[in-house]
């Protein structure tokens, strides 16, 4: 279980690495060298919707890479997707910018954010599963955890990199040269990635399927559409809150408030550290208290923190802008620990790693894709505290309460506590 859960860490650290580069490009710089013609808001708009084509692609990739994952196993998606979201994202880097080959840029640049998505809409399931059909019953949300980190990981490396590159180089060589660095950085990483992954076994679950689905994505269809809506629907505001703050609040502090993007960085990154040492604290308390109670504190926690956060954030100062992101994490992680395990719970093993896939990632088009854009522009029609912001991020929260609300617990009973049928 460690070697699995280090490897299942370190791949979705790298996928989501070359995701989150992206997002953290389009805050920054993507919009100029992409979309000159257009004014600063626009072109930023405009960045936020190639980066939003992302979340579009990953309901795709999961439908495609979980039938694979449902026909031929679990392994071979790990390294198909990697391999994929690895070249597309050393492909970002190497683009020649508009001012070189005019509209073809901006379209490249949507294409490969395309495959980017495909790639990463196949990482979840294959890495969850991988890890949750190893895992003992009693230990499955803890182990299923690691996986979980890996975005945090994968967040922190990606900004990380344009930090160190902001604080060494000058605006003009940033805009130059120095954004393509993360990008290029991610071959490296995919190779580290394959190594790791080149040993991993076969999940025992898989093995034990009699016989498994033909079409998949049609059983889930017909047999699990109402649980892949509502675990859609309950996933979107852990996506909102992530993205509100990693990639939207990092442009609004920038653009808007005129605060350093190095100060910005720092505290978007100090939090999500704190999110990512405290997810597998959340997934031990799922394995001790269920998985359901845990999504719906996350949920209410949320809608009562959306409104301090943006007041936090709208000061423009290092430590209240910390906490209210921290808090907002705090939120997020106590729903997220535990939904590596929830999920594939929820769907029978021949089906599981489409339906956990496309129920995940249906949630990032709904509260991830769209998250950036709409806070935009909401903020643009705000007084210096965008409280839009805040009311947008709150209606989602109520949403996805809703949605948990309606859907079962599924952590397994443990031996001890199963009394005699005929006690």
């Amino acid at each position: 279980m460690p070697r699995l859960a280090a490897a299942s860490l370190a791949g979705t650290a790298i996928e989501f690495y070359d995701f989150f580069v992206y997002g953290t490009a389009a805050a920054l710089i993507l919009g100029p060298l992409f979309f000159p013609t257009f004014s600063p808001l626009a072109g930023t708009l405009a960045a936020f919707g190639t980066f939003g084509v992302g979340f579009v692609a990953r309901p795709l990739g999961s439908v495609l890479f979980g039938h694979i994952g449902d026909r031929r196993g679990r392994r071979p998606v790990l390294v198909v997707s990697l391999l994929l979201t690895g070249a597309s994202t050393v492909a970002v880097g190497c683009l020649p910018t508009y001012d070189r080959i005019g509209a073809a840029a901006p379209l490249l640049l949507l294409v490969l954010r395309f495959l980017q998505g495909l790639g990463l809409g196949g990482e979840w399931g294959g890495a969850v599963l991988l890890t949750a059909e190893h895992a003992p019953a009693d230990r499955r949300g803890l182990w299923s955890s690691f996986p979980q980190v890996g975005p945090a990981v994968g967040f922190v490396l990606a900004n990380g990199v344009v930090l160190v590159l902001s604080a060494t180089l000058t605006e003009a060589q940033f805009a130059q040269w120095g954004w393509r660095v993360p990008f290029w950085a991610a071959g490296v990483l995919a190779v580290l990635g394959l190594w790791l992954r080149s040993s991993l076994p076969e999940s025992p679950r898989f093995l034990e399927i009699g016989e498994h689905a033909r079409v998949p994505l049609a059983e889930v269809v017909r047999d699990h559409w109402r649980l892949v809506l509502l675990t859609a629907g309950g996933l979107a505001v852990g996506y909102a809150i992530f993205y509100t703050v990693t990639t939207w609040s990092l442009a609004y502090g920038t653009e808007r408030l005129g605060v350093s993007r190095t100060v910005m960085l720092t505290c978007i990154m100090g939090a999500v550290v704190v999110k990512g040492a405290l997810t597998p604290v959340a997934a031990m308390l799922g394995d001790r208290f269920g998985r359901r109670p845990l999504c719906l504190v996350g949920c209410a926690a949320a809608a009562l923190w959306m409104m301090p956060m943006v007041a936090l954030l709208a000061t423009g100062a290092p430590l209240p802008m910390f906490l209210g992101f921290l808090g907002a994490l705090l939120a997020f992680v106590t729903m997220f620990g535990v939904i590596a395990a929830y999920l594939p719970e929820l769907y029978e093993p021949r089906v599981r790693c489409t339906g956990a896939a496309v129920g995940y990632n249906l949630g990032g088009v709904l509260g991830g894709a769209l998250t950036p854009i709409v806070a935009t522009a909401l903020a643009e029609h705000s007084g210096r505290v965008p409280w839009g912001v805040g009311a947008y991020l709150t209606g989602i929260a109520l949403l996805s309460l809703g949605c948990f609300a309606l859907l079962p617990e599924t952590r397994p009973v443990p031996v001890a506590a199963v009394r005699p049928v005929m006690e």
